[in-house]
């Protein structure tokens, strides 16, 4: 009995020493940094405070700048290089949704959107969360969680802890934090610290503490930043709020918990029904941000590793893949004997379509995120501040239009004599088919680039153009001369998801409030009918197809819903994942396809 008594003291005073001691952070989070800004000079201020003290490492959590521009962020980079603790660093929506570089400026500066660290026997973890690109909800790519996983199995030893960090707390606002948070659950985690909100907030999930933290701007002259103290002998993380030149406050004082908690989740029923099926034939290894190509044997998407895949229709076998330096957004381009790959590492490339090999590039100026279309052997492609027309088969550039001030990112609507397609300058433009020239623009009267048509793809039909845009307003504009013939303040709250039917006499939008509403796109606004997707609160800029009398539409959280365009009902519901849906594509065979952030695609096919 004494030998096991001595036994158990042993054991416990190994686990104690192993604890380590105390471990000391400073945090930043939603700096919104730009050149000359008050917050610029008030970084200035935390960051020299900062290195006055003894603290164990930096980390900035996010939201470094406004609209990650290259600019913004050089910018920062040369006041966080001032920092002369350990530094550690992952971007937020800001460097994320709105980026100048597609997201590879930030990785080019850093060398990385995760990192992880250890301190005594407390390993600190943190990744990027999105949203990439586009209006959406914040993400962990696919790659980031088996990264998170075999690290974290690699380096948690018996006794040690482990810190989880991110941009978004680990509750709804991340379409996949229930994956997220099953991974963490596997390791002592000891708490989840996070910002987005700039406000404080102590909360829960799972049994895992989270905390959020303060923005550098809190308002009313409030200007600062949060420490962290980490006790792992006693057990005990507290939190201050650390006003710039001011003495710190305690915010939060609570004992370490690592005893987790399985929920039990709501059931929801869903319209199935045997008309429709719906079939995954994609599982990949990364998120997929783009819509998918499609042509007679392939199906062809990005991923967020940078690869260009090519698998087979029917199997979802790879037959190839392309790797480029940074993430893809674009759907490749489908031509006859090539796809051209719009890359976010500033190149169009042709790629065989029976190999994949590379054969020729032509080398832009930015980024490519915008969907191409390929119409009579001709490619229309919007870039950044340019939109241009090659001959595919001969890779020779027609035409180029370059008074844009900002990047493309839906695709063109190409008709008769028209290319018409929007930008994140604020502008809808329509250019001359054969020739490139502008023959009108049309904005809202407004100068905010994050109202702009630059995610939508129009409504096009002889008369007129119809579009929708994150201003929540529909307008209708004369397709000859641009002339704005009707704008709606909605109130169904439209964004940026569209579609029409198959005459062009009704134009399709998806609320934020999920009901699909139907317009008349003639002289004057009419509202027609609408329907509840069931949805609830919704923001995917995801298309609605219209086809062989059905509606299809996509939600922020991997549901699909179809409609009858006859009757207007919700015939079918059915939820494919928990991520957003990217888009539609009709193939050949009226099979559609779609892909999901979270990396996967899906067949669906009406049985008639």
């Amino acid at each position: 009995m004494k030998r096991i008594l001595i036994f158990l003291v042993a054991v416990v005073t190994l686990s104690l020493a192993m604890q380590g001691g105390v471990v000391k952070l400073a945090i930043l989070s939603d700096v919104h940094v730009t050149p000359g800004n008050a917050n610029e000079g008030k970084l200035r201020e935390a960051v020299a405070e900062i290195n006055a003290t003894d603290v164990d490492a930096v980390m900035l959590t996010g939201d470094l700048s406004n609209e990650g521009s290259d600019e913004q962020l050089l910018n920062i980079k040369g006041i966080l290089d001032g920092i002369t603790h350990p530094f550690y660093i992952i971007p937020g929506n800001h460097e994320n949704n709105w980026s100048q570089s597609a997201c590879k400026t930030f990785n080019d500066l850093w060398g990385s959107d995760r990192f992880v660290f250890t301190i005594d026997n407390l390993v600190v973890v943190g990744m990027n969360c999105g949203p990439f690109m586009k209006m959406g909800d914040g993400h962990i790519k696919q790659e980031d969680l088996l990264w998170l996983d075999s690290t974290l199995n690699v380096m948690v030893k018996p006794g040690m802890q482990v810190l989880s960090v991110n941009h978004y707390p680990i509750l709804d606002d991340l379409d996949n934090y229930r994956a997220y948070v099953d991974i963490l659950k596997k390791y002592p985690v000891i708490t989840h610290q996070c910002g987005h909100y700039h406000h404080w907030r102590l909360y829960e999930t799972d049994g895992i503490n989270g905390v959020m933290v303060r923005a550098l701007d809190m308002g009313n002259g409030n200007y600062g930043y949060t420490l962290m103290t980490i006790d792992l002998d006693r057990q005990w993380i507290y939190i201050y709020n650390k006003v710039i030149g001011q003495e710190p406050e305690q915010m939060y004082a609570y004992h370490i918990n690592t005893d987790y908690y399985t929920p039990e989740l709501p059931q929801q029923d869903y319209t199935v029904t045997a008309a429709f099926n719906v079939e995954r034939v994609v599982a990949d290894n990364a998120s997929i941000f783009t819509r998918v190509g499609v042509d007679d044997k392939n199906l062809y998407f990005g991923n967020s590793l940078g690869y260009c895949k090519a698998v087979d229709k029917k199997t979802g076998a790879l037959r190839w893949q392309y790797k480029t330096d940074a993430m893809l957004f674009s759907r490749p381009a489908v031509g006859d004997k090539f796809i051209v790959l719009p890359t976010s590492d500033k190149r169009l490339v042709w790629l065989d379509k029976k190999t994949g090999k590379a054969k020729w590039q032509y080398d832009a100026a930015g980024p490519y995120v915008a969907d191409g279309v390929v119409k009579d052997g001709i490619l229309y492609q919007g870039g950044f501040k340019t939109f241009q027309a090659w001959d595919v088969k001969r890779h020779r550039l027609l035409w180029q239009y370059n008074d844009i001030n900002n990047y493309c990112q839906a695709a063109p609507v190409v008709d008769g004599n028209d290319v018409i397609f929007g930008a994140w300058d604020t502008y809808l433009r329509s250019l001359n088919r054969r020739t490139g020239s502008l023959q009108w623009q049309w904005n809202n009267g407004r100068a905010v680039n994050l109202f702009s048509p630059g995610n939508v793809v129009p409504v096009v039909n002889p008369e007129r153009v119809v579009i929708v845009a994150p201003d929540r307003v529909t307008t209708a504009i004369d397709r000859k001369s641009g002339e704005q013939l009707w704008r709606e303040k909605n109130d169904n709250k439209v964004r940026e998801s569209l579609g029409h039917s198959a005459d062009g006499k009704v134009a399709y939008a998806k609320t934020m409030d999920g009901t699909l509403v139907a317009m008349s796109t003639g002289s004057e606004y009419k509202l027609l009918w609408t329907v509840d997707l069931g949805f609830g609160y919704e923001h995917a800029p995801c298309i609605v197809l219209e086809h062989d009398g059905y509606i299809y539409c996509g939600s922020r959280r991997g549901m699909l819903a179809v409609v009858n365009a006859a009757t207007h009902q919700l015939e079918f519901a059915y939820p494919m994942g928990s991520s957003e849906v990217n888009g539609f594509e009709v193939d050949n065979d009226s099979s559609i396809y779609c892909s999901l952030i979270e990396g996967t695609i899906f067949r669906i096919t009406h049985q008639r």
